[in-house]
């Protein structure tokens, strides 16, 4: 089971606990995948910005 295959379960475990139930494998699955989507994308955000900060403070 990959990484994206266990957030999709706990996913849809966290999500039939407070009552949602119509989430389905595929569903939560493209979300996981997302979810990791935006994560890198925050990643690169917060690396450019680091990578900026340092370029202004060596100036």
């Amino acid at each position: 089971m990959g990484i994206r295959s266990i957030v999709a379960k706990i996913l849809r475990d966290e999500l039939t606990s407070v009552g949602i139930r119509s989430l389905t494998r595929e569903e939560s699955e493209r979300i996981a995948a997302r979810i990791f989507e935006r994560i890198t994308d925050l990643e690169l955000e917060l690396a450019a910005r680091d990578f900026a900060a340092m370029s202004r403070d060596r100036n």
